[in-house]
């Protein structure tokens, strides 16, 4: 492990320190970019405008049609946490402005698969629908628009996945109309949306026109910010980037679940994670609410998440909270039981050192297909290689084919990669996509090996020594007058995430002590600029020498009613 410091920009830290930004936070934001105190400015106003997307106006007019003329509303879901967040944002805004038939529809993770294919399509028909819109999905689902259009349904297609490339060239499916921030010929500077904003901006675009039309003025138009706490969640659990207008949404979102003002289902789950919704983080969004809805689109029926987050009686947002913690506690078995195979078959490869694969590749016919995501993750992360973890397709008539899920590292490109393989052996890859750190494929079993060579023989080409070094990029050396308890306070409070990391920072320190935990992990004594502080390294049991150099992360520890800084180890220079 490489531990290394950002860059300083002085320049930019004293133009925020000379604007009252805290001296700390001052040297923690120019580090991530943040060149003037505007960029801090969260509020609701300095969102980019809905008319900068392409295709608002357009899917406005539509909506508004479809509204005028009580057309029935069918939304496509997805089953992650984006999709759930943004089927439940589109069902709530909608009723919002005033349609009055909307319902919406969400694949089978097993047997549908991913995205609005032909079966979706023609269940959204029978269904009564006039009006399809997809939310998190849709821009490559070439067969099921056509075929939706073909039972003479109009499609809205809502996405922010990469466009489909057929022949080289960029392809997109026959909708009566797209939004998507990175389809051609969009102009909005936002390219990192996620699903869930892409439908928020639909709305705000909806609202505008609706009000224009005379439906409402601007003094009765109905508040959409009180969608901003789903929008906030599924944009971080989704690990898009949090840039500016993400941070915004992200942050008015937060604001608005501290002062309690969330929906009812939203709070159960606070409450089933045991997590306090006024003192509510990034941190909650992406390891405390985000994974109890995903277990539901991964063992179960993602229905029971969206229900979760529709939920206004808060007797029955917490019977749907208390599901969603249930499967995701037998996620976490499952996964846990998966992790240690899957990690011995993978340890296995690298028994060899001078042999060791620039990818790894693992498949068992237990392992579970709604999890392979997960366990690729945990796999990337030991080995810092880019990971696919296959499991037996469970749909009906395809148990020959297997499902991976893989998972990147900085400096390869996964779906690229993909394309790649798919391009020198053509009858590999069934289906394929995804984005540069995460993506899914479906081979057939008896392909299982040609998919491994292919993709090392891509690694190979692509990945040197100094992609391959495990590197952490820190803030440096913590100044002792910043180790306080309120200071730390001050840092969780602010909005990190995916492309703006929280704070970590890096020194050499003092082991005085150190001892097992709980059997996994290491439990330290340190000294900090000569004063003693707690540590405490999780998942960890290897003895560190009595002098290192330790990345951390700052927490606060409550003991006998004291509430002291502990440092969160997370890597040791070696």
């Amino acid at each position: 492990m490489k531990i290394l410091v950002r860059e300083n920009h002085p320049r930019a830290q004293w133009a925020l320190e000379q604007a009252g930004v805290h001296p700390l936070l001052a040297q923690l934001y120019a580090a991530r970019g943040v060149q003037n105190p505007q960029e801090l400015d969260d509020a609701l106003a300095r969102l980019l405008p809905p008319s900068a997307m392409k295709g608002t106006q357009e899917a406005a007019q539509l909506l508004a049609n479809a509204m005028a003329a009580q057309q029935k509303l069918c939304i496509v879901a997805d089953y992650d946490c984006d999709g759930a967040t943004a089927c439940a944002t589109a069902v709530r805004g909608l009723r919002l402005l005033g349609a009055t038939h909307v319902d919406y529809i969400v694949p089978d993770r097993v047997q549908d698969g991913y995205g609005l294919t032909p079966p979706i399509a023609e269940r959204v028909k029978a269904s009564g629908a006039d009006v399809l819109i997809t939310v998190d999905n849709g821009i490559a689902s070439f067969d099921g628009v056509a075929r939706a259009r073909a039972l003479g349904l109009q499609v809205l297609v809502t996405d922010h996945h990469l466009c489909a490339s057929v022949n080289g060239q960029v392809a997109l499916p026959a909708a009566n109309v797209i939004v998507n921030p990175n389809q051609p010929g969009c102009s909005f500077e936002s390219k990192s949306l996620a699903g869930v904003g892409v439908m928020f901006y639909v709305l705000l675009a909806l609202r505008a026109e609706l009000r224009q039309r005379g439906v409402f003025d601007a003094q009765s138009q109905p508040k959409l910010d009180t969608l901003l706490p789903l929008v906030a969640l599924g944009t971080v659990a989704d690990v898009v980037k949090l840039d500016t207008n993400n941070r915004r949404l992200v942050a008015q979102g937060l604001k608005r679940i501290r002062a309690l003002m969330l929906p009812a289902g939203l709070a159960a789950l606070f409450v089933a994670a045991g997590r306090e919704a006024k003192s509510a983080t990034t941190f909650d969004f992406g390891f405390a609410l985000g994974p109890r809805i995903n277990a539901a689109g991964r063992l179960s029926d993602m229905t029971l998440g969206i229900e979760c987050l529709l939920a206004d009686d808060s007797s029955r947002a917490q019977e749907l909270a208390t599901a969603l913690d249930s499967i995701n506690r037998e996620r976490r078995n499952i996964e846990g039981s998966m992790r240690e195979q899957a990690l011995a078959v993978a340890e296995s490869l690298f028994e060899d050192a001078a042999d060791a694969p620039p990818a790894i590749c693992v498949f068992d016919p237990e392992f579970h297909e709604g999890v392979v995501g997960i366990v690729a993750s945990r796999i990337k992360d030991k080995f810092h290689r880019p990971c696919f973890v296959f499991a037996t397709s469970g749909a009906t008539g395809h148990g020959h084919e297997l499902k991976g899920s893989g998972r990147s590292i900085a400096g390869f490109h996964l779906r690229d990669a993909l394309d790649l393989v798919a391009k020198r052996h053509p009858s590999v890859l069934l289906r394929f996509g995804g984005h540069a750190m995460a993506a899914g494929c479906t081979i057939a079993e008896a392909d299982f090996e040609a998919f491994e060579q292919g993709l090392n023989e891509v690694a190979s080409e692509w990945l040197d020594a100094a992609t391959l070094t495990r590197r952490l990029d820190t803030d440096g050396a913590l100044k002792p007058e910043y180790r306080r308890a309120d200071l730390v306070d001050t840092l969780h409070h602010e909005v990190w995430g995916q492309g703006f990391a929280a704070p970590t920072f890096s020194e050499e320190l003092d082991v005085v002590s150190q001892r097992l935990v709980g059997e996994k992990h290491l439990q330290l004594k340190l000294k900090h600029a000569g004063q003693p502080v707690d540590g405490i390294w999780f998942g960890h049991t290897e003895p560190l020498p009595a002098r290192v150099k330790l990345a951390f992360r700052l927490d606060v520890d409550s003991w006998r009613g004291e509430r002291r800084v502990r440092f969160l180890i997370e890597a040791a220079e070696s």
